[in-house]
């Protein structure tokens, strides 16, 4: 349940598996515009990956709930596993606000290297309105090129910090920038470490370097 003053983080992905990057990502977002919770989404199927996840929809949900089972602000949802076919961020936060959510609670958390793609995603640029963005640095990619790529978007784009309320009059939202370092990690790396045998310690937290050999993903 969500009240009328709580801000609301979601992180989206496929999580395959889920990492440090993405926590640090979450909390550095948290932090920035004081967000009370931040829910970590797997997705059912993801519509920018050409390939399906490695790891099934049970098993990345596990991982994500141990992931973030010691941090009172992170919960893990299985509202984009529940629903079928592809996992569009339209949709997902159209139920959110479905069950009474403003848009203006709702801080969607992204790397640049997502958000310079935004143009391509389903019910661009009504997508934008549905919610905040909060768009995290990542290494070697520049909110300046971020701007260059995105022109017509660099007007909402604003440093984070003065989160407002309700935009008045239903005005739009914003598109945060978040200059936080974070581990330049890929889930790529990691499920290729797995497969040969290799520690993942700092990459994933222990708990999930434990269900990944318990369970013999990604060939471990």
């Amino acid at each position: 349940m969500t009240s009328a003053q709580e801000r609301l983080g979601i992180l989206g992905g496929t999580f395959d598996p889920v990492h440090e990057g993405h926590l640090a990502a979450a909390d550095a977002a948290r932090r920035a515009c004081s967000l009370d919770r931040v829910l970590f989404m797997p997705s059912h199927q993801p519509p920018h990956r050409p390939a399906e996840p490695r790891a099934s929809a049970f098993h990345r949900l596990a991982m994500v709930s141990l992931a973030v089972a010691s941090r009172d602000e992170f919960e893990a949802s299985d509202l984009e596993l529940r629903r079928p076919g592809p996992s569009f961020t339209a949709d997902t936060l159209r139920d959110w606000q479905a069950s009474g959510v403003g848009p203006w609670q709702i801080f969607f958390i992204i790397g640049t290297d997502a958000f310079a793609e935004i143009a391509s995603w389903r019910d661009y640029p009504a997508l934008l309105d549905l919610a905040h963005f909060v768009v995290i640095a990542r290494p070697g990619q520049s909110f300046d090129a971020l701007r260059d790529r995105l022109p017509g978007l660099a007007p909402r784009m604003r440093p984070a910090g003065d989160v407002p309320g309700e935009p008045p009059g239903g005005g739009s939202c914003a598109i945060f920038l978040v200059n936080a370092a974070t581990p330049d990690v890929s889930s790529t790396e990691i499920r290729e470490r797995a497969a040969r045998r290799l520690s993942l310690a700092g990459l994933v937290t222990p708990e999930v370097e434990r269900y990944i050999r318990e369970h013999g993903l990604y060939g471990s």
